[in-house]
């Protein structure tokens, strides 16, 4: 029997701003970082869960400090007891009653409760021998649905109607498995479209991308719409009419800013439009995207938990939903999340503009697709460049394509000198 003996919380940070590497309108010189957790345990080869949160910086230390608040629900625990019932595990740290008021289930507290959930995902994973997706894809429709938590959002989803969904899809799921392992997942890139690039990079890095076989491209719009204009065309004019270019606008424009922007910049076919609005604003959204389809509307990176996710679908203020499983509390939740959109037709694309964050995000499209939706077409995973070499297991993308996993965990480990070299120093 595996117990966790210990809980180690790390400050990470990678100076990403020297380059301008994740610049958009909202964040224009973010250092992406991680608030990692490592569970030791007594197991005789050694093995540990890791997991962690994702900041773009200052504040990465409070993201510690709330880890260190979970240890004594973890510490102590068998694994064995954990995963006989991780839907409990999971409602015990998100629901404690003095946890629970610096949220409840939003902000730090919750950032941190998906680090620690996910690097029990890990360690599970790791102990049955299997990557996340498959561990959870080898999982039985009840075994399933028992990890949910279904309190706030039964009024549009329940727990049978979430069983009748995963059964709809159970006789076809070992010929998507064959499918993912042969094709890999498809996934589009940012990592060509940053705010703070200039024009000669947004070339080069087109036609570099396009030569790697990139068939669908974002970039970051929302601070200046002449020079959004400019760039679209730039952008359009190296991907051609026939690749999927997407636009986001990190949430920096007001609900009718929004709609006059993407009137203008409809002549580039944008696929979708990102967080055009503040993520809080579920009416904006709405207002937005019945102003401005057939271009879809995208949000879900700061969508803190599944109740925010059932608004934005049941009143189908969203097209696409962009779940991140940093941002929700961990895998548990971001479980949920893709049987609400798969209730209400909506593809899922998660977010993965981060350190680590495409690491966990191909395990979830993975499960998506496999095990929930069976979405092929208009479902993508994002995918950006940058710091994929610090993980013990990267992800591994061929033609603009995610492959699956086969290294046992979710993929969340990282080198042990990356961790040293990016502790924070203050």
């Amino acid at each position: 029997m595996t117990s966790i003996i210990n809980l180690e919380a790390h400050d990470l940070r990678f100076p990403t701003s020297t380059f301008l590497d994740g610049s958009d309108a909202m964040n224009p010189d973010p250092d992406y970082s991680a608030a990692y957790v490592i569970l030791k345990t007594d197991h005789p080869g050694g093995l540990a869960g890791h997991g962690f949160t994702f900041t773009i910086g200052r504040g990465n230390e409070i993201c510690v400090a709330a880890i260190e608040a979970f240890r004594p629900f973890i510490v102590g625990r068998s694994l064995d007891e954990i995963i006989s019932n991780m839907g409990e595990f999971w409602r015990t740290l998100a629901g404690d009653s003095q946890l629970r008021w610096l949220g409840p289930e939003k902000g730090v507290i919750h950032l941190a409760l998906a680090a620690v959930v996910n690097a029990v995902w890990d360690l599970w994973a790791k102990v049955a021998g299997k990557p996340v997706w498959k561990l959870v894809a080898d999982l039985t429709p009840e075994q399933f649905v028992a990890l949910l938590d279904f309190r706030h959002i039964e009024d549009v989803l329940t727990a049978e109607e979430a069983l009748d969904i995963l059964h709809g899809q159970a006789p076809g799921k070992a010929a998507r498995e064959a499918q993912l392992r042969e094709e890999g997942y498809p996934a589009y890139t940012t990592s060509v479209g940053w705010l703070g690039y200039d024009d000669d990079k947004l070339r080069r890095l087109c036609r570099e991308a396009l030569a790697g076989g990139w068939q669908n491209f974002k970039m970051k719009v929302g601070r200046n719409l002449m020079e959004d204009q400019r760039r679209c065309s730039i952008l359009r004019e190296e991907i051609g009419p026939h690749r999927r270019l997407m636009v986001d606008a990190n949430q920096v424009w007001e609900v009718g800013q929004a709609i006059e922007w993407m009137h203008t910049l409809a002549r580039f076919h944008p696929w979708w439009i990102e967080e055009p609005v503040s993520p809080d604003d579920i009416l904006g959204h709405g207002k937005v995207a019945r102003a401005v389809r057939p271009i879809r509307v995208a949000t879900g990176e700061h969508i803190q938990n599944r109740i925010m996710f059932k608004q934005l679908l049941a009143s189908d203020a969203i097209d696409v939903a962009q779940p991140d499983p940093c941002r929700l509390g961990g895998l548990n939740e971001a479980l949920t999340v893709l049987l609400l959109a798969a209730k209400f037709g909506k593809p899922v694309c998660p977010h993965a503009g981060g350190v680590g964050l495409c690491e966990y995000a191909q395990h979830l499209s993975m499960i998506d697709f496999v095990v929930v939706s069976g979405r092929w077409e208009q479902a993508m995973c994002e995918y950006t460049s940058h710091l994929h070499e610090h993980f013990v297991d990267p992800v591994e993308i061929r033609h603009g394509r995610y492959r699956a996993p086969v290294q046992a965990g979710f993929s969340a480990q990282m080198r042990a000198q990356s961790i040293a070299e990016a502790t924070y120093k203050g």
